[in-house]
């Protein structure tokens, strides 16, 4: 069996935690792991945040008027088999060309991120994630997804047969 859910969201703030509740109530009816589920939420919450504070126009654009479009973000979750994605959809000016192509790759491994305020959300979804994959689509947005292989519960009721 399948799940998948898609969240249109206003770049508010309090999206954020709605995100990351309707994932981890969808992870624990289908019965997932807890710490599995505590990781992708912690990832989500990440993803949601970036979308909410960079997922919009250009400081100067957005003193004009936003688009519809801008004032919002796309969650989608799939759990499928043994494996979860989720993908966060904004409309802002996208990642750096350096980070999606892989010239500045995400840290790996027990390192720490840098002292800077930007770039640890990231870190921390590459390090909560098994895969992670990051992508512009010109001229609307950026895309972050991520995947971990799921762990269940003692008598799941998704649990792959």
């Amino acid at each position: 069996m399948s799940i998948w859910w898609s969240l249109h969201l206003r770049r508010e703030a309090a999206s954020v935690p709605l995100a990351r509740r309707l994932l981890l109530g969808t992870m624990e009816t289908a019965g997932v792991d807890p710490d599995i589920s505590f990781d992708l939420s912690v990832a989500l919450s990440e993803a949601c945040a970036n979308a909410v504070e960079h997922g919009g126009p250009a400081a100067e654009a957005a003193a004009e008027s936003v688009p519809q479009a801008c004032a919002e973000y796309r969650v989608t979750a799939y759990l499928d088999g043994d494996r979860c994605r989720i993908e966060v959809t904004d409309s802002g000016p996208g990642f750096p060309a350096a980070t999606v192509a892989g010239r500045r790759p995400l840290p790996a491994g027990p390192s720490e991120p840098s002292e800077s305020e930007h770039g640890r959300g990231l870190w921390l979804i590459a390090e909560l994630a098994d895969h992670v994959r990051l992508r512009n689509r010109p001229g609307r947005g950026a895309v972050v997804s991520f995947d971990k292989i799921l762990k269940w519960r003692e008598g799941a009721l998704l649990k792959v047969s």
